[in-house]
């Protein structure tokens, strides 16, 4: 593969920056930018949450499959994914044509980031936000890995200095 003319994808936990990052880099290197999560809102026209609700997990990653498929297929492109995108081996899969950056950060800084959003289902149905953010990073964090052709880590740095470590690593 051509890793040159490979998209950029952004894997990592919910409240990593994958969104906030993906949007900067896209801008800095010229490229539109894709949320896999919000084209999947735009296409269906519900929330996640509501997926989530009508067609459980198994439905929500099922559309997240097809969406990443869609995006993958669209050259030189910044990609930002959901948090569960590694969950599924097909996924897996179809990152293997991409350079994927995972963005990793403490178990904190990801409770601190999530703290006021009301758009992550798997958090909102939880008693216990850092338990389940400690439970999903200990489960996905090996899948994160084995995708990952870099991995930075967000922990309290500034998005201009996150852009600078991927444009280091990020082939020309």
């Amino acid at each position: 593969m051509n890793k040159r003319s490979a998209n950029i994808v952004l894997v990592g936990p919910p409240g990593s920056g994958k969104t906030s990052v993906g949007r900067r880099l896209a801008c800095v290197l010229k490229h539109d930018f894709f949320d896999s999560d919000f084209e999947i809102v735009s296409r269906t026209g519900v929330a996640i949450d509501y997926i989530f609700d009508v067609e459980g997990e198994e439905g929500f990653r099922k559309r997240e499959t097809q969406m990443l498929a869609d995006l993958c297929k669209i050259p030189n492109v910044v990609i930002a994914t959901g948090g569960g995108i590694v969950i599924k081996s097909e996924n897996r899969e179809l990152l293997k044509n991409s350079f994927v950056v995972y963005l990793s950060s403490t178990i904190e800084q990801l409770v601190k980031r999530t703290a006021r959003s009301k758009s992550r289902p798997l958090l909102e149905q939880s008693s216990n936000r850092e338990k389940t953010i400690r439970d999903l990073v200990n489960t996905r964090d090996p899948l994160y890995r084995e995708v990952a052709n870099a991995v930075i880590d967000t922990t309290g740095k500034k998005l201009y200095a996150i852009i600078s470590e991927i444009k280091k690593v990020v082939p020309k």
